[in-house]
Order: C-alpha cells, then sequence, then structure tokens
C-alpha cells in the first residue's frame, strides 16, 4: 500500500507539472507584454512574474493585480489558479514558479523543508474559514453536518484533501466530530475549492464544504449557506518567494504589496480576515 500511495503521489506531481503549462492565468492575456529578466525598473522593460495561488484566491487576488500593476507598471503578473497541493508539486516538478500564495501552512513548510522557498519572504496574510452550503431549491432538511448522515442526502462534495487544504480542514472537522467514517462512502472529490462549489451550484451534490469567501462568490440564488464548520486547524494562508526564483526582486515586490495594507484592504473586501 506504501508503494501504491508513493507511486500515485509521483504520477500525480508529473500530471501538475504538465498542467502547469496550460494552467497559467493572464487577466491581460489581450496585451501585448515584453518580458525581460532586467530587474532595473528604469530600463522600461516590462517583466512577468507567475504566481501560483491557491484557488480560494482567484476572485480577491484579481482585483488585487490591478491595483498592483497600477503602482508597478514594470511587473506583469501571470497567475497559475488550483489546489495548494497540485501547485506545491508543480514547484517540486520545477515549473517556473516566482510566488506561491497557498491556503495551508502544511504544503509551504513542505516546500521550506526541501528549501524551494526564500525564507525570510514568508508572510502569513489571510485566514479564512469553512461552511456547508446545499443548492438553494434543495429540499434537503441540512442544518449541520450531522444532518449530512441521513439517507436523504446521497452524496457530498469536498476537496481531495490530498491536494486542496479545504477537503483536508473538513475531513479532520467530520473525524473529530466522529462523522466521517459514515460520510467517506458518500464523498465525491473536487479537485479544488471551486470545483465544489460548481457541483452545488448545479445540484449534482446534496451539499458541500467550500470557504466562506467561496461561498460569497458563488452566483446569486444558487447556493445557500447552512452551518460554519469548526476547524481543527486555523485555516492561515502563507505567501512566499520561490526560491530560485529569476524575478526575485519582482515577485518580493508582489508580496509586500499583498501584505500591504491595501493589499489586506482588497483581501478583506472579499471576506478574507487578517
Amino acid at each position: 500500500m506504501t508503494f501504491n500511495k508513493k507511486l500515485i503521489l509521483a504520477i500525480a506531481a508529473i500530471l501538475a507539472l504538465v498542467v502547469f503549462v496550460s494552467g497559467c492565468a493572464d487577466t491581460n492575456a489581450g496585451e501585448d507584454v515584453e518580458t525581460d529578466v532586467n530587474t532595473d525598473s528604469g530600463s522600461g522593460e516590462v517583466t512577468t512574474i507567475t504566481v501560483s495561488a491557491a484557488a480560494s484566491l482567484t476572485e480577491a487576488f484579481t482585483e488585487l493585480e490591478t491595483a498592483f500593476e497600477e503602482e508597478n507598471p514594470d511587473i506583469d503578473v501571470n497567475y497559475n489558479f488550483a489546489g495548494s497541493g497540485t501547485l506545491r508539486m508543480q514547484i517540486e516538478g520545477g515549473a517556473p514558479i516566482d510566488v506561491f500564495a497557498s491556503a495551508s501552512q502544511s504544503h509551504m513548510d513542505i516546500l521550506s523543508n526541501e528549501s524551494l522557498i526564500v525564507e525570510e519572504s514568508r508572510k502569513d496574510f489571510a485566514a479564512n474559514s469553512v461552511v456547508l452550503i446545499t443548492p438553494v431549491d434543495s429540499e434537503l432538511e441540512i442544518t449541520g453536518a450531522e444532518d449530512l448522515l441521513s439517507d436523504d442526502v446521497e452524496t457530498i462534495s469536498i476537496g481531495n484533501p490530498e491536494t486542496a487544504p479545504v477537503g483536508k480542514y473538513t475531513v479532520e472537522a467530520l473525524e473529530q466530530a466522529g462523522l466521517w467514517d459514515e460520510l467517506q462512502s458518500k464523498t465525491l472529490l473536487a479537485d479544488d475549492v471551486k470545483q465544489v462549489l460548481v457541483y452545488v451550484e448545479r445540484g449534482e451534490v446534496g451539499a458541500g464544504f467550500v470557504y466562506s469567501t467561496d461561498a460569497a462568490t458563488a452566483d446569486s440564488g444558487t447556493i445557500e449557506v447552512k452551518a460554519t464548520i469548526p476547524t481543527v486547524t486555523p485555516i492561515s494562508y502563507p505567501i512566499a518567494v520561490v526560491a530560485g526564483s529569476e524575478h526575485e526582486t519582482q515577485a518580493q515586490t508582489f508580496v509586500d504589496f499583498v501584505t500591504s495594507e491595501e493589499g489586506m484592504t482588497i483581501l478583506q473586501s472579499y471576506g478574507f480576515t487578517a
């Protein structure tokens, strides 16, 4: 069993690196941007940095990018959003990432232990919470996690605990409540928190566990928050410059902006807490 798990994780790491090639998203994709490794901001060249960020940061970081690039016109931000575990494996596989923003400390700790981040750049910048949601038109009587034990609830969705921190937080909470053993067979694993949200919005599952910030970004009239789930581990987001970045100065500038008062104001407007 140990060998199989290691083999699966190795294959997952390779796939994560392949996905990275097609998964990077630049919100300025329609613009012609000249990329240069020159760190001299007075050169007139624009340097592109790649920021790998947890999927739950998508909306907040997209707005943050606009403000950041207005203040730093010589730096273009290219985002790569996915589950934190997937992003971590891409970095371990050698993907050219400049900044990593994780939804959990554990994935950042792994990179730290492998000397894959610039230690002095690491900062905690946001916190979150997990909520239980259902489709807005659900006829199921659900007010808390214990109601999911009902035979009427056939399927629930959580993020894959191996790659999506929201899934790990959820499993820990359900284990502590003594519910996981019975609920595990009903579970549909999702790649990341955004996929969980989609499953619930479409009514493909009876309920799901997402971050409160993701529930807040759901399309109006699609989901309903039923309960906030106490987590065993506090949900804390760390950010750091990736070791070996060819644009370390610009990467650090981005980290500093995220953790600045302006960056925190944007994050808080999307429901994140300091």
